[in-house]
């Protein structure tokens, strides 16, 4: 591909103005990122005390367990995880995400053997430093834009690192090492970004999820074009017939345990005499196992049974590029992002190392375009189409735009003074 020099000049210049914007958020992004991983093993370590019990040789009812759980919770509990070894208390769990809170009853005395409230964890601050940088939804939007400007630096420094004058195995695929430290730590960043940019963009679609604005946008498309989760996953319209009295828990857990479900299974109890029981399991590894299975709360009759194929196609993309961002999806997948992680903090640091070589006291050492570039249509219709899809980026753009016009502005007035 022969390369339009003056282009190659414009795009290492914003290429080095983003990246040295974004340099500090990139760095806390990815070592937070590379810690969040090891969430599982910390919290198996931390919360030992708390989630083990010692086996004896009879349980209590699990439906004494749960009155046991109403009384002991801060939140009376909507739903209960399956235990699926003799060592583990049986956790009742009350609301979502970052508020939700399981509070653990040993299923041999009955005795609360404590609460787990995911605010007040350790790798929720550090998932909330990751995500919104401890600063609420503010911070939110500061990472989003971040991820969005993330996109634009991979687009253009693959284009800058496109070689101009044929392919060379060193300096393009392998760093040089005996061309001085400016030009290694140069060599480290742009082929350690070349090496990992593919999965850069499938680790960044795997956040933006979870972002404010592209986050929302993307769930109004899931409603537009109805590819989101079915209304029949969430048991919307389902009733339990009030004729009889409800079956009990353990009734209900062995109902569940004969479906068979991989993953970790959890039961969702009825909201009110109305309500349902839904039974569903999380398998990261295997999506394509979920179910959602709703009975009657009264006869326990299957009242509704859906598959993972029933969710909307954006839904089941949205949920994979989530699942691999966090490593989920096995070994080596948590190795994968792990290396990611790794790899982006050394090439972060690696450009940081090459400016502050390449930097002159006084001066910011930003690249120079000449005068006579013009954007062309082909790059406005690109900046367009990244805007539209991040809008937050799209909002940057206009901003540094409206900066860029008010200094040839100041320009022009300088000159006509001068006259």
């Amino acid at each position: 591909m022969k390369k339009n020099e003056k282009l190659n000049k414009w795009l290492w210049k914003w290429h080095f103005i983003a990246g040295l914007i974004s340099l500090p958020f990139i760095l806390l992004l990815s070592i937070t990122g590379g810690i969040y991983l090891f969430k599982t093993d910390y919290e198996a370590s931390t919360q030992k005390a708390i989630k083990e019990v010692t086996i004896q040789e009879n349980t209590i009812p699990l439906q004494q367990q749960w009155e046991i759980a109403n009384k002991a919770a801060i939140k009376k509990p909507n739903a209960m995880i399956i235990s699926d070894r003799k060592n583990q208390a049986t956790e009742f769990v009350s609301g979502r995400f970052s508020g939700k809170s399981s509070v653990y009853i040993d299923p041999y005395t009955g005795k609360v053997s404590g609460e787990i409230v995911t605010r007040n964890t350790d790798m929720y601050k550090i998932r909330k430093l990751h995500g919104e940088l401890l600063m609420g939804t503010f911070g939110t939007k500061i990472v989003e834009l971040i991820a969005s400007w993330m996109v634009v630096l991979i687009l253009t420094g693959l284009y800058v690192w496109w070689p101009s004058r044929g392919w060379n195995l060193k300096g393009f695929f392998i760093p040089r090492i005996k061309e001085g430290k400016r030009t290694f730590y140069r060599d480290i960043h742009a082929i350690t970004g070349f090496w990992i940019s593919g999965m850069l963009i499938l680790v960044l679609a795997g956040g933006f999820p979870w972002t404010d604005v592209f986050g929302s946008n993307f769930k109004t498309v899931q409603k537009i074009t109805n590819t989101g989760f079915p209304n029949t996953w969430q048991g919307i319209g389902l009733q339990s017939n009030s004729d009889t009295k409800p079956i009990s828990l353990d009734q209900m857990v062995a109902k569940a345990k004969a479906l068979q479900l991989p993953g970790s299974v959890k039961i969702h109890f009825p909201k009110g005499p109305k309500g349902v029981f839904s039974v569903s399991n999380t398998n990261p590894s295997d999506l394509d196992t979920q179910q959602k299975i709703h009975f009657d709360q009264y006869t326990g009759k299957m009242l509704l049974k859906n598959n993972w194929q029933d969710v909307g196609i954006l839904m089941r993309g949205r949920m994979w590029v989530m699942a691999f961002h966090q490593g989920e999806f096995g070994t080596w997948n948590w190795i994968l992002m792990l290396c990611i992680a790794i790899l982006l903090t050394i090439m972060s640091t690696a450009a940081l190392v090459s400016f502050l070589i390449r930097k002159r006291k006084g001066s910011w050492g930003v690249p120079k375009v000449p005068h006579t570039f013009n954007i062309g249509y082909g790059i406005v219709t690109i900046i367009g189409i990244l805007a539209v899809v991040f809008p937050l980026f799209g909002a940057s753009v206009l901003i540094l735009l409206l900066i860029e016009l008010i200094k040839k502005m100041r320009k022009k007035r300088k000159v006509a003074f001068s006259v």
